[in-house]
């Protein structure tokens, strides 16, 4: 019969297993939950490149799977990728309202059929799933019946009359048929095992299986174990890192599972199999560490990648030759891209639609760029050719002043009109600039002979300029009155023209300046009354006029350039004063206008 000594073993190997069970169960909840996250990352980057029929397919098709832990994790995927789409289109729809109807009109969303479809396949997933879980907690719950069930019949063998081995066999079944049955409700397994185990020890402390038996049993045990033992040892050589993990867990089951063995070879078995094991989930933590590590640098390179393609796009570029450098390198970038593994869970979706919306934003320039150019290229050259037809007219002319002014006109629109096909270009500009030299040649010929004229000109232009300085102008009009007059009044002799002209400047900026002072202080005080208005109101009317002040702002940088382009061009001209004068006051005035529309916006920054 055992003595006390071996119920005390037979109860410590009990002690030890449910401590081995404990760890083992924590340390394959973790693996679980890495392979799974990297699972879900895998089924969510497929998402992510679904439109919205796209999802609804996927989402009916997984309606009719039974409902799991896997399928919640991607039906939740697809109604994150689903209402993206989603609110993009709602986004679209009320933009392109607005743009039609006015930002003052009251848009009300339509009714998305994608949507409603989308509720209710979500809807019957739902029900399916609360029924699943349903399920599963009751199957759960006959299972701790079913385990109360066999603790009652272990209970029963310590009252047994019958003979030991039969009553030992009995016991080897009831511990079987506590292997076979599945889990048990959460909140009641430590209370359950705890029982179990309580019993089994109270069985082996009443019947005192007799020695033959126990050693017996204990030499059969000690050959499992050390079948255990050999093939943790073989799996902690094996290349297949997760595989071997998984292998390890039901090992662990197994040895759970047997027996206990003699007193001295229990601890010698264990400390062999516990360091096979640990060898095997060192290599496993690395593993996933390396993993990790591994996803780190992938998301660094992604970022790196969608930084460029941003540059790219901030940087758009402006010629054919230019599309095609940077098109190769976009194309190079996507192909690198393809060859980096995922990124960390947290980061590989967002830096996923960051790249895509770059790429979406580069080929979107890219195509307009093309679109546009081939269309605007024909228009220009027919504006181009207009312009030459025009200015071929006026070169014919002696109306001079009106002529000239004409001229400028053209030329000025010969700026903006932009670019023709390579092989327009040169033939269309040389038509258009041999009209304008021959106006002006024709022009000078005809002013050569007047220079008697210049003196009585010089003391004009000098006699207006002290009227000007004395003057107290009321309005714009006065201003140019002057402007007028002076014009008319014709050339000076050339030595004088410079100093001349730099006196009519300063009496002009004197002039305007006076007036718009008055003008701006009032019309600032009425602008300020306006933005207090429309606070009240809402930021919406704020963001608004901001935005028309910021495009009135773009609008005077370009006004500027091209009026000091002009004033270059009409450099090598003859006889040009005038003309020179009258657009540099055109720049002087843009530029207030522009630093006035900027203090708005400022004024409009303060007040939001």
């Amino acid at each position: 019969m055992a003595t006390k000594s071996t119920i005390e073993a037979l109860v410590e190997e009990q002690t030890i297993q449910s401590e081995v069970a404990s760890q083992e169960c924590k340390e394959t909840n973790i693996a679980t939950a890495e392979e799974k996250s990297e699972e879900a990352e895998s089924v969510v980057g497929e998402i992510a490149k679904l439109d919205k029929e796209g999802v609804l397919a996927r989402l009916a098709e997984k309606v009719a799977e039974r409902p799991s832990a896997e399928l919640r994790t991607e039906v939740e995927a697809l109604k994150v990728a689903f209402y993206k789409l989603h609110r993009a289109d709602v986004e679209e729809r009320r933009k392109a309202f607005f743009q039609e109807n006015g930002v003052d009109a009251e848009y009300i969303p339509q009714t998305d059929e994608a949507e409603v479809r989308f509720k209710e396949l979500y809807n019957i997933y739902r029900t399916k799933r609360d029924e699943a879980t349903a399920l599963s907690d009751k199957e759960k719950e006959d299972n701790y019946k079913a385990k109360l069930a066999i603790i009652e019949e272990l209970k029963q063998l310590i009252d047994s009359e019958e003979a030991l081995n039969t009553t030992f066999a009995k016991f080897h079944d009831l511990q079987a048929r506590w292997r076979g049955i599945g889990q048990v409700p959460q909140a009641r397994v430590s209370d359950l095992y705890e029982t179990y185990n309580l019993h089994v020890e109270n069985f082996y402390d009443y019947v005192k299986i007799n020695k033959e038996l126990r050693d017996l049993d204990w030499k059969r045990n000690f050959e499992a174990k050390t079948s255990l033992c050999e093939q943790a040892e073989a799996l902690a050589e094996a290349p297949a890192i997760v595989e071997a993990f998984h292998k390890l867990q039901k090992l662990h089951e197994e040895w759970r599972e047997t027996g206990p063995v003699a007193m001295e070879h229990k601890e010698a078995l264990w400390e062999r199999f516990k360091s096979a094991s640990t060898i095997i989930n060192r290599r496993h933590q690395e593993h996933f560490e390396s993993i990790k590590a591994e996803q780190i640098s992938n998301f660094e390179r992604k970022s790196a990648l969608c930084e460029e393609i941003e540059k790219i796009v901030a940087e758009a570029p402006t010629s054919h030759k230019a599309w095609n450098k940077v098109s190769e390198r976009v194309q190079a970038i996507q192909a690198e891209w393809r060859t980096i593994g995922f990124a960390p869970k947290k980061d590989n979706n967002k830096v996923y639609d960051r790249f895509r919306a770059a790429c979406d934003k580069f080929f979107e320039a890219k195509h307009a760029f093309y679109t546009d150019a081939k269309e605007d290229m024909v228009k220009n050259l027919e504006v181009k050719t207009a312009l030459c037809e025009r200015a071929e007219a006026i070169a014919e002319r002696e109306d001079w002043a009106q002529a000239t002014e004409e001229l400028l006109a053209l030329q000025a629109e010969w700026k903006k009109s932009g670019t023709v096909a390579r092989k327009y270009a040169d033939s269309i500009w040389k038509r258009f600039r041999a009209a304008c030299d021959k106006f002006f040649e024709r022009k000078s010929q005809h002013f050569s002979s007047q220079d008697s004229e210049y003196a009585a000109n010089l003391t004009s232009k000098q006699a207006l300029l002290e009227e000007m300085a004395q003057a107290n102008v009321k309005s714009i009009d006065d201003i140019k009155e002057f402007q007028r007059r002076w014009s008319e009044i014709g050339f000076v002799p050339i030595r004088n023209k410079e100093e001349l002209q730099k006196q009519y400047k300063a009496a002009l900026d004197k002039l305007f300046a006076t007036v718009r002072s008055a003008d701006r202080e009032q019309q600032i005080g009425k602008f300020k009354n306006k933005v207090s208005s429309m606070r009240e109101s809402g930021g919406k009317q704020l963001r608004s006029e901001r935005e028309k002040l910021y495009n009135r702002v773009k609008q005077l940088e370009q006004e500027i350039q091209t009026l000091e382009n002009n004033i270059g061009f009409f450099a090598k001209s003859k006889g040009t004063e005038a003309m020179i004068a009258a657009v540099e006051e055109k720049i002087a005035r843009a530029k207030q206008d522009m630093a006035d529309t900027i203090e708005r916006v400022k004024l409009i920054d303060s007040q939001e």
